[in-house]
Formats: C-alpha cells, sequence, structure tokens
C-alpha cells in the first residue's frame, strides 16, 4: 500500500501542477500584457502633450519615464514571486491612471501664461510616483498575509487618530489655503490624513468583525423600519464626533466626509441592516447642516456651489470662480476635446491638483472623461470582487472599505467640479498632483493586490 501511495503521489503532483502553477502564470501574463499596454498610453499622451504645446520633444522627460516604467515592471516581478495570484488589472488600471495625470500636470506647468503656478509639478509628481511604487512593492513584501493586520486593530486604530492630530501641534502643523491638514518637516510637506485613512479602514474591518454580531441584532421598529439597538449606537456616534471633529478643527471637509462615509459602508457590509445606512445618511446630514451654519468656511462652499453663476459671488474673493472656470473649460472641450496640449487648463486656478478633472475633460473632452470614469468604475469593482470573494470576514471588510472610499472619494471630486455637490477640497485618486495621496493610493492598490492572492490562494489550496 505504501508503494501504491507514493505512485498515486507522483502521479497527482504533476496534474497539481497543471491546475495551480499554469493559472497564476496567465494571470501574471494577461497582467504583463496591460502593464505594455499602459505604458504605451502614458508615453503617448506625454509625447502629445509636447507636440500639441511646445512642437518638440524633450527627451530629458522620456528618460524619467523610462525610469518609471522600470518601477512599475519591478513591481509586476515582485507580484510573480510575492502574489502570484493576485488580480491582473488593478496594476494597469493605476499605471494607466498615474501615467495620464503626469502628462496633464507636465502640460499645465508648461503653460506660457495663465493662474496656473510655472514649477516643476510634473517632474515632481513624476519623482512622487516612483516614491509610490516603492511603498507599494514594500507593502506586498512586508504584508505576506492581510489576515496578520487584524491583530493590530487598536494599534492601527492608535496610529489613525495620531496622524489626525498631527497637523493640530504647534509648529508642527501648516495651514495651506484655510486647511490645517498638512504637517511640515524640513523641505517636506505631507498630509498625514492620506495614511490615516489605510490605518482606520484595519480598525473598522477589525472592530466590526469583532463586534458584528451585537451591531446585527434587531432593535425598536419605527416606521416600519427596524432600527439598531440604543446600546450599540456607540461606536457611529463616536465616529462621527471623528469625522465632525476633522471639519471643525482643521476644516477639512473632505476627509471628514470620507472616514465616516467609509465606516458607514463597512457598517452595512458586516451587519447587512439598512437601518445603519439610513442612520449614517441623516448623521452625515445633520453634521452637514450643522456646519454650514457653524463654520464659515463650509457655509462659504455651500453658498459658492448654490450661486456659482452669481456676478456678486463669481467676483468675490474666495468666491465662485474656480468652479466656474472649471466648467467653462469642460464646456470648450465638448465631446472630444480640444487635443492634449491644445487647451487652457492653465486658466482654472489649483488646475494640476484640484481641478485636473477639468483639465482633462478640455483637451480629451467628455469622452475621455467618460474613459477615465470607468478605469475608476474598474477598479472599484475589482475591489468589490475581491472583497466579496474572500472567505474571511476581515478580508471582505478590509477590501470594501478601501474600494469605497476610492469610489466616495472620486464621487466627491468629480461631483463638485461639475457641481453636481459642494466642492470638498479632495484630489482625484492617481490624477492630481500631490505626494501624500499619491503614495498612500499606490499603498491601497498594494494592500488590494494582497487580499485578492490570498483570496486567490486560499480558493486554490482548498480545491
Amino acid at each position: 500500500m505504501s508503494a501504491d501511495l507514493q505512485a498515486t503521489t507522483a502521479v497527482a503532483r504533476p496534474e497539481e501542477r497543471m491546475h495551480v502553477t499554469r493559472p497564476s502564470t496567465r494571470l501574471r501574463n494577461v497582467e504583463f500584457g496591460l502593464l505594455l499596454l499602459a505604458l504605451a498610453v502614458g508615453a503617448a499622451a506625454m509625447l502629445l502633450v509636447q507636440f500639441g504645446a511646445l512642437g518638440h520633444v524633450d527627451p530629458h522627460l522620456f528618460t524619467l519615464i523610462g525610469g518609471l516604467a522600470v518601477l512599475v515592471l519591478a513591481m509586476h516581478v515582485v507580484l510573480r514571486f510575492a502574489a502570484r495570484d493576485a488580480d491582473p488589472f488593478i496594476l494597469p488600471i493605476v499605471t494607466t491612471l498615474n501615467g495620464i495625470g503626469i502628462a496633464e500636470i507636465y502640460r499645465i506647468d508648461i503653460s506660457p501664461t495663465g493662474l496656473a503656478r510655472h514649477t516643476d509639478d510634473g517632474t515632481h509628481q513624476i519623482a512622487w510616483t516612483a516614491l509610490g511604487i516603492g511603498a507599494a512593492i514594500l507593502t506586498l513584501l512586508v504584508v505576506r498575509n492581510h489576515r496578520v493586520l487584524q491583530r493590530y486593530t487598536y494599534i492601527a486604530m492608535l496610529v489613525g487618530i495620531v496622524l489626525l492630530l498631527l497637523p493640530l501641534i504647534p509648529g508642527f502643523g501648516e495651514n495651506v489655503r484655510g486647511a490645517r491638514i498638512w504637517v511640515h518637516v524640513g523641505d517636506l510637506s505631507f498630509q498625514p490624513g492620506e495614511i490615516a485613512k489605510i490605518a482606520l479602514a484595519v480598525f473598522f474591518a477589525g472592530f466590526l468583525v469583532a463586534r458584528r454580531d451585537s451591531l446585527a441584532m434587531a432593535g425598536p421598529k419605527v416606521l416600519g423600519l427596524r432600527l439598531p439597538r440604543a446600546r450599540d449606537l456607540g461606536p457611529i456616534l463616536v465616529v462621527w464626533v471623528l469625522a465632525v471633529g476633522v471639519i471643525v478643527f482643521e476644516h477639512d471637509l473632505g476627509t471628514g466626509l470620507l472616514l465616516f462615509g467609509m465606516f458607514v459602508a463597512m457598517l452595512y457590509v458586516a451587519t447587512g441592516r439598512t437601518s445603519w445606512i439610513l442612520l449614517g445618511l441623516v448623521l452625515a446630514g445633520l453634521g452637514a447642516w450643522v456646519a454650514s451654519r457653524a463654520l464659515d468656511y463650509v457655509g462659504d462652499r455651500f453658498h459658492n456651489w448654490l450661486h456659482a453663476f452669481d456676478p456678486s459671488v463669481y467676483n468675490a474673493q474666495g468666491g465662485s470662480y474656480q468652479i466656474v472656470q472649471a466648467i467653462f473649460g469642460l464646456a470648450h472641450g465638448g465631446l472630444f476635446g480640444t487635443g492634449l496640449g491644445q487647451g487652457r487648463p492653465d486658466l482654472t486656478p489649483v488646475a494640476a491638483s484640484d481641478f485636473i478633472m477639468a483639465s482633462i475633460g478640455e483637451e480629451l473632452g467628455l469622452v475621455g472623461v467618460f474613459a477615465i470614469l470607468c478605469l475608476y468604475l474598474l477598479f472599484v469593482s475589482r475591489g468589490f470582487r475581491v472583497g466579496f470573494a474572500g472567505p474571511d470576514d476581515f478580508g471582505k471588510l478590509f477590501a470594501v472599505g478601501l474600494s469605497f472610499v476610492f469610489a466616495l472619494q472620486v464621487f466627491t471630486v468629480v461631483g463638485g467640479i461639475m457641481r453636481v455637490i459642494p466642492n470638498t477640497g479632495l484630489t482625484t485618486p492617481f490624477l492630481a498632483a500631490g505626494g501624500s495621496s499619491l503614495i498612500a493610493n499606490w499603498m491601497i492598490a498594494a494592500l488590494l493586490l494582497r487580499v485578492s492572492d490570498t483570496v486567490r490562494g486560499g480558493r486554490r489550496m482548498v480545491i
């Protein structure tokens, strides 16, 4: 029987390799092909920008872009060895978005006139992208299994809160355009709130896994809707107070909205109770109403949103000039855009960061904006797919939380530019100029890749 067992094992091992190694290799091969396409899109965008705006090509810039391509391919190689079963679409998507963002930021840099600050934001964005890719590779190598993060639930909470409070420390925090969300260390400035989102996502996922049963318990029935028990309202009220605190003391409407929205979404996924969503919307509406009347900067944003085309608002200091210029730029782009390098995105203040979607909409038109939104939609859908396919509750909540906060950020930014909602001051992921956001988003992509690898690998082992 021992010989029979050995023979059976000898036959089974090649079969196992057929069903395990080949699918993993196929995933990475698909990713490699899509990566080449993504890099070609970024290079073509940069080429068109230079021809359209300058009429010639700067070879030095393509040397820098080539360095980024090497880093992206290095991350692909790391995935082949450290995360063979990771989702093959996430890395090409973020590479495409990042490449288009670099091209458009550089285009605004070389604008001959206008309101753009003539700095090297495009070159800086390339450097920040390199750091972001490095942070993503490091995340993949350090976090070998996402379930390990659940052990650090309350440490993540402490880290997240400390990061949110850092800008409030006198002499350490920095006030930029009315928002105290920056930390200045030497010549380096960064937004700790961007990393705090990831830490708090770990905490929310771990906390909700531990408290899911009690939070899902039925409470009193009001107007046909079963509400949560009063004793279980503590967590959502604490997060609501935290979000309001960020809005009040740091003048950061966007981050407060993202944190509260992420918690409510994860709470709904953990419990399946629609009442939590309704309660979250009520608290969000209450917070927005109170903030618009108690805080001048929030009230001004609502006023500029509602009366953007009023001449008195348009011409006022801190009025609606920026949002109206962005709308004019989108209208100028029309359906197919003016062409890369052929528009005037520099006429919109802060065009390279907060309003980069308006710049892209002017030069690529509605078709280009729709294509970029489709890439965002695909990224979020892959994140949700990764979360709901996982066998463990922590991985599901963690992946869904990261994907939802990404989707919510895109919605608030694009909605603010198109005057669907008030402007929140957030930046467009992977497109806008800014190092803190770019590094954090690359880390989010790496974490989703890690979760997807663990999920696929776990299913393969079970089979």
